[in-house]
């Protein structure tokens, strides 16, 4: 959502609502992708990038940019990327060492947040890279999705999902890279704008009559 749109605290919104029903229609789409539904699951996923559409263009359109929205946002582009790619490696059509890098990096980007949230320090900014790694990853889905659901097409499709779903496994990882290092760099700052406390307030801290 873009930066410029003042956010609220607002919590039932209709882009909110969207938000939600996209995350409520992930598990739905994995279990269609695991039990061999490919057109229900491709259904399902259309569904899904049409709310993800409709959220952004309504809390712009409708000025309800919320701090809800810009959490929920992410982590349903995570869910949907880490489901899709379980139920795609189920399903043979991704290498397990794909899901494994998938996985390990949403592990040590939810370590960061939290060490982040513990230190009251805001998320770093998405990169271009972010950016994206996550269109990629996200454009590979429907490719590979497609693929299952009309054999015909598998010669083509699955072979083009698979180096798009690669490059933006990669592209994933070094964008996570670079937020651990801006992380860093804000610990750093941080630490060297924190003024040392005196010897004289030391003391006084150690004994309160100054003595």
């Amino acid at each position: 959502m873009p930066s410029d749109e003042p956010v609220s605290d607002d919590l039932l919104t209709i882009p909110n609502l969207l938000s939600l029903l996209r995350l409520a229609l992930i598990p739905v789409f994995l279990g269609f992708l695991i039990t061999g539904q490919d057109l229900l699951a491709l259904v399902t996923l259309v569904a899904g990038a049409v709310t993800d559409f409709l959220d952004g263009f309504l809390a712009r359109r409708l000025h309800q940019v919320t701090k809800l929205g810009t959490m929920l946002d992410p982590i349903a582009d995570r869910l949907t990327i880490l489901s899709a790619t379980i139920g795609l490696t189920y399903r043979g059509f991704l290498p397990l060492w794909l899901l494994l890098v998938v996985l390990a990096r949403d592990v040590g980007m939810l370590v960061l947040g939290l060490v982040l949230a513990r230190n009251r320090i805001g998320p770093p900014a998405v990169t271009w890279r972010g950016k994206i790694a996550t269109f990629l990853l996200l454009a590979s889905l429907p490719l590979l999705v497609v693929a299952g659901a009309f054999p015909a097409t598998a010669w083509l499709l699955e072979p083009i999902g698979l180096v798009v779903a690669v490059v933006g496994a990669v592209l994933y990882w070094v964008a996570g890279i670079g937020y651990a290092v801006a992380s860093r760099r804000t610990f750093v700052q941080r630490r060297n704008d924190t003024p040392e406390p005196s010897a004289n307030l030391i003391r006084q801290r150690r004994s309160p009559d100054g003595r």
